[in-house]
């Protein structure tokens, strides 16, 4: 008789935290998307326009089958950017983790959003890795929710950070994230109220945000910044000024595809700052050796994060070998 394992958040954030595993978890993902003939299909998305207090709501699927791995998943993730107005969480959602050799349902993930926040700081992680400077210290973070500082505790996996600064648009946010974070991580991270600033001699600035016009200019950069957008997973989303692209040194999309369509390359095309068909290597080709990374010291970096079902994919298998070797979560005969 088939058997599925069923896994509460409460479960999953005490068996996969965002730890060193999740991020070679997340890095092995991106380096079969370069190397293996993954399958991984567009993303669907269904737009909601009228609800989450008028701020719009959005539901993603995601998946992709890695030939190699056992199981494959498929991602529901509704994000409603109104919720927190009404005293709920933007982002929810739960995984469906198959049999890659039946179909049948091995794991239901009910995560609440928690593994896709997990595999998403673990991304910035990865790409901070290989496109940043080893001893990057000073980390810039815009947005101050929940992904704010999953990022800047991502970074410090990878990176010795010692130093941050977190901007927001809402100024009391950004103070109450950086005074928790401070407290959390034991080192200095301060609000800024101004972009600008927070920029300044920062070795990496990551963009955290749902914004849909942009927060992050190309004249505040600097020589050697490397910069991490992630917030662009949309066609109206837009965090990054179209000029950045054309200004740096080094692009890199987790999926070229993607970013030519929701990404902020899609924005840069639109804009005409950047050719259409110009050609750009992606976040698993410079992890396989593929592709070359930080291409100088004084290099501007960047890498466009628009999420991917291999990450899904990746985040959910270790999930569910984690509940196993715990004996987590609960058996219930189909």
């Amino acid at each position: 008789m088939p058997r599925m394992t069923i896994l509460t958040e409460a479960e999953l954030r005490r068996i996969v935290p965002l730890d060193r595993d999740a991020v070679v978890c997340v890095e092995d993902a991106f380096r079969a998307l370069a190397t293996r003939p993954v399958a991984m299909p567009p993303i669907l998305r269904l737009d909601i326009p009228e609800h989450a207090g008028g701020s719009g709501g959005e539901v993603d699927v995601k998946t992709a089958y890695v030939p190699g791995l056992d199981g494959f998943a498929i991602k529901i993730s509704p994000g409603f950017f109104g919720n927190p107005a009404l005293g709920l969480p933007s982002v929810n959602g739960l995984m469906v983790l198959l049999s890659s050799r039946t179909g049948l349902v091995e794991a239901l993930l009910l995560d609440n959003g928690y593994l896709t926040d997990v595999r998403t700081a673990a991304a910035g992680a990865v790409a901070a890795k290989h496109l940043s400077h080893p001893d990057s210290a000073v980390a810039a973070v815009f947005g101050a929710g929940v992904q704010a500082a999953l990022q800047l505790e991502a970074l410090i996996l990878v990176r010795p950070i010692r130093e941050a600064r977190i901007w927001a648009r809402q100024p009391e946010r950004a103070a109450t994230t950086a005074a928790r974070l401070s407290e959390r991580l034991g080192f200095p991270v301060r609000a800024e109220t101004d972009g600008l600033t927070a920029v300044a001699g920062a070795d990496i600035v990551v963009t955290t945000t749902p914004a849909d016009r942009p927060i992050l200019m190309a004249d505040w950069l600097e020589p050697g910044q490397h910069v991490t957008a992630m917030g662009s997973d949309a066609e109206h989303k837009n965090e990054l000024d179209p000029a950045i692209l054309s200004r740096a040194d080094l692009y890199v999309a987790d999926r070229l595809t993607q970013t030519r369509r929701l990404g902020e390359l899609h924005h840069a095309i639109a804009a005409g700052t950047v050719a259409a068909d110009r050609e750009f290597p992606e976040l698993g080709a410079v992890i396989a050796g593929q592709a070359a990374g930080r291409p100088s010291t004084d290099a501007i970096t960047v890498c466009d994060l628009t999420g991917t079902g291999v990450q899904d994919t990746a985040i959910a298998t270790l999930a569910r070998g984690r509940a196993l070797a715990a004996g987590a979560g609960t058996v219930f005969d189909a």
